[in-house]
């Protein structure tokens, strides 16, 4: 944040930080908002006098909450208030560079109020936590001032005249914490189909007799391919769309780096902001309901907390929530494509630097097109799942737009027209984008590059072909709502494929699970160990782990003073005076077994 919105002014902070002596945070949202950041109210006035600002919470719902290394860590923190001048006007949220605790012994400096919110259904290493200042004084110097200034005798300068651009900008480094949760959602997902996938090859269930030595591998099974198969192709696709979005994320920050501002910048900062809004919900929601799918499909050993899917769903959790809610994010998407739709309705061609709505051009052509393939091996064409993406964003796009303009008609604004449009239409178009965007782009690494390895081919285009059938299935509805489907066949054969890739993808997906599959010593799970050995390591885990072979604390009580009917008061009394006792070390401690 301080390279995007700082200047040479904020380079010490930058240096000190490299060399490990202060350690940052970044605090936007507060207790009672957090989408809304227009609405925080933590304010930051100038006085001209002594040529600083006051930092001040107005009240305890404008406490600064959920930061990230805030709890116990950090020493400053790039903070969001509303910048007032002297004379009283409020230009906007500005982000400022403020000290919290002295480096020296993490204690809270005069004027602030710092601490930790608590535990947290996952990712409790990291230390969340709370800040309120009580007109708590910085230097000017300290505002970030890329996008805004204040001069030393107070006057308000900025290099947009524009306020809403201006804002845009102040925020313009939100869409990198999003490009790189996309990566982050998709890590968890890889982890958790190397645990389901692996424990899949090597746990045998059942067979065609009754005889043990007659059982398969789970992963014979058709149901187990068609619960985990899909998932595994989304984490190849899915990483390499979020590294090719990092790529243009980096193209456009480097643009910015060296003063480009230039069109095609802006144009592309603008398509970076959209896809970036719908890649976050894209990742964290394929890993959610993908870790839920491979928990399940583990059995009873995957509800064990040793096995660690239960702490990558927990930990994969706030992906949905955190660099905003992925359903308010999507609507930053889907205004994104409404705007380009007032564009081809002006009769004005359309593209973009990353090339990701360029077909739109062709709409007219692509409205009138309908699904070809008569046969499983049609479908095996790659581009058969993008031609009908293409057809799908038009038609949820025209259909938005109507939708939008109809609710104008009752009478309502634009906010109310546009919030009463987005189930099934806007936001449906955000997600039809997104995945046509990551499809598209697997697609050529897999059909269509040259440079990709000709031994790669085959299990690439598995994995494109798979995704994109399995992620196709979850709009048939639409596909027939709009006519692209003409007649049964169609949806069934869209189920027919995803069946037979399934079934090829059988004796890949071992390998294809190992190779994102990180370290054992990272991945620690022991029914997704490397070796195969799942039960081996499963029972070593349990039997090393502290406390599985003592008896508990309380084997006194429970052995010599049971519980009788009508006396349960009394035995609850009796095992709270004991739990007391030993809490204070006052009792014996249990002896080992």
């Amino acid at each position: 944040v301080m390279h995007s919105s700082g200047s040479e002014r904020h380079a010490h902070y930058i240096d000190k930080m490299n060399k490990m002596e202060i350690y940052g945070c970044f605090a936007l949202t507060e207790l009672s908002h957090g989408s809304n950041t227009k609405a925080m109210r933590t304010t930051a006035t100038y006085d001209p006098k002594t040529q600083e600002f006051v930092i001040h919470t107005p009240d305890y719902e404008a406490t600064k909450w959920w930061v990230g290394n805030m709890g116990h860590t950090a020493t400053h923190c790039v903070l969001f208030a509303q910048l007032y001048t002297a004379n009283g006007v409020c230009h906007g949220l500005h982000s400022f560079v403020v000290p919290l605790r002295d480096p020296a012994s993490l204690a809270a400096l005069p004027g602030v109020t710092v601490g930790d919110i608590g535990e947290k259904l996952g990712q409790n290493g990291l230390d969340n936590g709370f800040a309120a200042f009580n007109h708590y004084r910085i230097p000017r110097e300290n505002l970030l001032n890329k996008t805004g200034d204040v001069t030393p005798d107070g006057r308000y300068v900025s290099p947009f005249k524009d306020p809403s651009k201006r804002f845009g900008a102040q925020l313009g480094a939100l869409s990198g914490g999003r490009v790189g949760l996309a990566g982050v959602g998709t890590t968890n997902l890889q982890m958790a189909n190397a645990i389901a996938v692996r424990y899949s090859a090597v746990r045998r269930q059942f067979g065609a007799t009754n005889s043990s030595d007659s059982e398969i591998p789970v992963i014979e099974y058709q149901m187990q391919q068609w619960r985990l198969f899909p998932p595994l192709a989304a984490g190849i696709v899915l990483h390499h769309f979020s590294k090719t979005l990092f790529q243009h994320f980096a193209r456009l920050r480097m643009s910015m780096m060296v003063g480009d501002k230039s069109e095609e910048t802006s144009e592309l900062g603008r398509e970076i902001h959209a896809l970036s809004s719908a890649a976050k919900p894209l990742g964290s929601w394929t890993a959610r309901d993908a870790i839920q799918e491979c928990r399940e499909a583990c059995g009873g050993h995957g509800y064990l907390a040793v096995n660690r899917i239960g702490a990558l769903r927990d930990d994969n959790d706030p992906n949905c929530t955190y660099e905003g809610d992925n359903n308010v994010l999507l609507q930053q998407t889907s205004n994104y494509l409404l705007g380009v739709y007032d564009e081809i309705r002006a009769g004005r061609s359309v593209s973009s630097p990353a090339h990701t709505i360029d077909f739109l051009s062709n709409m007219k052509t692509i409205e009138s097109t309908r699904f070809s393939p008569q046969c499983v091996k049609d479908c095996r064409r790659g581009d058969v799942v993008v031609k009908a993406y293409e057809w799908l964003i038009c038609f949820l796009l025209k259909e938005s737009h109507g939708r939008m303009v109809k609710e104008q008609r009752k009478g309502k604004n634009n906010f109310e027209a546009r919030n009463d449009s987005q189930v099934y239409y806007c936001r449906s178009l955000a997600i039809a984008y997104i995945e046509y965007v990551a499809i598209s782009w697997f697609h050529d690494l897999a059909f269509v590059q040259d440079d990709t390895p000709a031994e790669f081919r085959p299990v690439l285009q598995l994995c494109s072909l798979l995704y994109g059938y399995w992620s196709m299935h979850k709009h048939l509805a639409v596909f027939y709502q709009g006519g692209y489907f003409a007649d049964r066949s169609a949806g069934k054969l869209v189920s027919d494929v995803i069946i037979q890739l399934c079934s090829e993808m059988k004796k890949e997906a071992v390998s294809v699970a190992d190779v994102f599959a990180p370290p054992d010593h990272v991945l620690r799970s022991p029914i997704g160990h490397s070796s195969g050995q799942a039960y081996r390591e499963l029972y070593q885990a349990v039997m090393t782990a502290p406390g599985a072979l003592s008896r508990p604390h309380w084997w006194e009580v429970f052995t010599s003073n049971k519980p009788q009917r009508g006396a349960r008061s009394e035995w609850r009394e009796e095992l709270q005076k004991r739990e007391d006792a030993r809490e204070a070390g006052d009792a014996a401690r249990p002896s080992k077994l």
